[in-house]
């Protein structure tokens, strides 16, 4: 990024035409930028009325909010102004150029608002995270999530675990450099230890959670898979509840992956529509094929698919252990009645088991199943996604998955930098503390500095500048 002694200005609203545009300006030119354009500086935290003009012509742009945030105490840390005016495009366009006319001023690249928050300690690291996610959140429980983060759920305790390594460094450090001072108590070195110990538990305990918090971040994925013509496509639109996907009678209409994503009940899903797995001559099916097995083998759940009228099941093997559901799909092509009359989907939660007295060719297609390759994870749901006959269970078991999936307390560690980093810290701490090195003092005291700049660099305390790019590229300009 440029200097940080640049003055910097955006729209820091959403996309243009709307009710009201948002122009930030933040850095030591921001006051002489509103004078330019409304002719004074308004009195700090209070919104005035102003009139925009064009600072070379003098002509009126718009009537608009002003507001003037002095530094430190503004977002940034620095002079902060903002205009709130009209949210059309020629508007938002004349004002910007017309601060962009003036010397000193340029626009944001984007998140340079918020690292000049970063920079100036108005945020850690993980708070800076907190806020991109917020900002990407497009469910209830990714929005919990990110707001904790941003508002210090980690970086609060990151503090805390390195305020601690602090006090128990300097009592490792005061037997080394005062070991001949009568009032420096002896053996200082086991308390310091089993403080240690105690900590790496403690940072053990927030990363035992299996990774929950990154998922709830990316979201569960569920891939639609099965043979050729089984409704996989007609399957997807169903729970969009949208035309995503095209549906057609003929198999192999779908070749490449189709992706569309989900807020169910609150948690992010992610389903996939993948071309109907065979045996094909044609190359650009086999590549179909091909992708299909690689997603169904990277995703969290597959809903295999299969045709209930068809007398064969088709077996599925995509290398790993994974939780699969067998989707009977077409049901409206075969009687499911028992002799009562009652479906088996309305007994059994849309769930299936054999029964005698369903069609020859369904029992036959599970009996099979069940032989073969069916196994303990997998549910069964019978249902037609043409005519939404026993989807309603399939949808409310697919919310009781994700929320079991992604749900639960909230995460401490919530990306794989975090989870890389405490980690580290964890290695540190058992080092110090095993028997190699407890007889040492001076290498007891050199692990505890490594925790410590460890948990130092989670909250970009020290030595973080290879990652700050990889994290500000992510954000919008104007954030």
């Amino acid at each position: 990024m440029s200097s940080s002694n640049d003055t910097i200005f955006a729209l820091s609203s959403g996309r243009p035409p709307a009710a009201i545009a948002v122009i930030r300006i933040s850095g030591p030119m921001a006051g002489a930028a509103l004078k330019s354009v409304i002719g004074r500086v308004p009195e700090p935290r209070k919104g005035a009325f102003a009139r925009i003009r064009d600072p070379k012509t003098g002509e009126l742009i718009d009537e608009a909010l002003a507001l003037w945030f002095p530094g430190p105490n503004s977002e940034t840390g620095e002079d902060t102004a903002e205009l709130q005016l009209h949210g059309g495009r020629a508007v938002i366009a004349a004002t910007l150029a017309a601060l962009s006319a003036i010397d000193g001023l340029r626009p944001a690249e984007a998140g340079e608002f918020t690292r000049r928050a970063f920079e100036n300690g108005k945020l850690d690291l993980t708070a800076v995270e907190g806020l991109a996610d917020l900002v990407m959140a497009e469910t209830e429980a990714q929005r919990r999530q990110a707001f904790r983060q941003m508002k210090g759920l980690l970086g609060e305790r990151a503090e805390s675990w390195r305020q601690k390594l602090v006090e128990t460094l300097a009592l490792v450090e005061a037997g080394i450099d005062f070991s001949d001072e009568g009032d420096v108590p002896a053996n200082l070195i086991a308390p310091a230890i089993a403080a240690a110990r105690s900590l790496a538990e403690e940072i053990n305990r927030a990363l035992a959670d299996a990774g929950r918090g990154e998922r709830l971040r990316e979201g569960m994925v569920v891939a639609i898979a099965g043979p050729p013509n089984a409704g996989k496509s007609t399957l997807l639109n169903r729970i969009a509840r949208r035309e995503a996907a095209i549906v057609s009678p003929y198999a192999g209409t779908t070749r490449d992956v189709i992706e569309v994503h989900l807020d169910l009940d609150g948690y992010p899903v992610t389903l996939l529509d993948t071309a109907g797995i065979r045996e094909s001559q044609d190359p650009v099916e086999q590549e179909g094929v091909k992708r299909a097995r690689e997603h169904a083998k990277a995703a969290d759940l597959v809903l295999w698919v299969v045709d209930a009228s068809e007398s064969a099941p088709v077996n599925h093997d995509f290398g790993r252990e994974q939780a699969v559901w067998q989707i009977v799909n077409k049901a409206d092509l075969v009687s499911l009645k028992n002799e009562s009359g009652v479906t088996q989907n309305d007994r059994n939660g849309g769930k299936f088991t054999p029964n005698r007295a369903l069609p020859n060719v369904v029992n036959k297609w599970l009996t099979e199943r069940n032989e073969s390759v069916f196994s303990s994870n997998e549910q069964v749901f019978i249902l037609s996604a043409k005519d939404g006959t026993g989807f309603d269970a399939l949808l409310t078991a697919l919310g009781k998955q994700a929320e079991a999936w992604l749900g639960g307390e909230p995460a401490l560690v919530t990306r794989e930098r975090h989870r890389q980093v405490l980690e580290s810290a964890v290695h540190a701490l058992e080092r110090a503390a095993s028997k190699d090195v407890a007889s040492r003092e001076d290498l007891v005291a050199e692990e505890l500095r490594s925790a410590a700049h460890c948990l130092a660099r989670l909250t970009g305390r020290v030595d973080v500048e290879d990652v700050l790019d990889v994290i500000f590229r992510d954000f919008c300009v104007g954030k």
